[in-house]
């Protein structure tokens, strides 16, 4: 959690409104934030104005957003994207930000998360998919950063590679204390064909790519940003 403690809120806001607005749906719609983490986006969401459910496996990511969410705006849910726990048909759209997609090892699991996100919106529904650029992460990966948590004082170093069509980080939190902690990330380098497959075959229709969250064109070389939005297939 303090990884990603650095994350500006208000640019969550920024982003939010955003890319809801390539989405078009109506004030009042049911959305599920897939992958919320500590809840950023779907309290963007919820300021403007969607009945929001946020849903992530991470039950301490979970409870971080429950803090922010005093006043229980959100909907908050633990569970696997892989078989999201609520019933067909049951949303009026799903988002899923900042790369919180194409973890798993298995090619089958991601396909099942694409299945689930059709499985639960209703029809017309409406979905947004907000993935990294893996053409713009090959060429420019950063391999090593470091910086100092203001806060605690924690330092966080993250080593980062390319192997096996993932790009795979290893973070490395040290204490003042010298304690360490370590954890691996890893998420697979999908192309913009993989997706337009596999949403087709799970009956999703691709509509508009951007390559980032001011509505910019998407370019395989310079986007950092792989954005992708469309709705059920009629």
């Amino acid at each position: 959690m303090i990884v990603y403690k650095h994350r500006d809120w208000d640019n969550a806001y920024r982003e939010v409104r955003n890319m809801v607005g390539y989405l078009g749906l109506p004030e009042g719609a049911a959305v599920l934030d897939v992958g919320c983490g500590m809840g950023r986006h779907a309290l963007a969401l919820h300021e403007l104005g969607f009945k929001v459910t946020g849903m992530d496996l991470s039950e301490q990511l979970l409870a971080e957003a429950r803090v922010r969410d005093a006043e229980g705006r959100v909907r908050w849910e633990r569970g696997d994207m892989r078989s999201l726990p609520f019933a067909d048909g049951q949303f009026d759209g799903t988002v899923n930000f900042f790369t919180s997609f194409g973890y798993f090892e298995d090619e089958a699991d991601n396909r099942a998360v694409i299945k689930e996100l059709r499985r639960v919106l209703k029809q017309g529904g409406r979905f947004l998919i907000d993935f990294l650029n893996p053409v713009y992460v090959q060429a420019n990966l950063v391999p090593h950063s470091e910086r100092t948590d203001e806060d605690t004082g924690w330092i966080i170093r993250e080593d980062r590679r390319i192997e096996a069509g993932a790009v795979i980080k290893d973070i490395r939190i040290i204490l003042p204390d010298g304690a360490e902690r370590v954890y691996t990330e890893r998420v697979r380098l999908y192309q913009l064909d993989w997706f337009e497959r596999e949403l087709a075959a799970a009956g999703l229709q691709l509509e508009r790519v951007y390559g980032d969250y001011d509505g910019s064109d998407y370019d395989s070389r310079e986007s950092k940003r792989l954005i992708m939005t469309g709705g059920v297939t009629a």
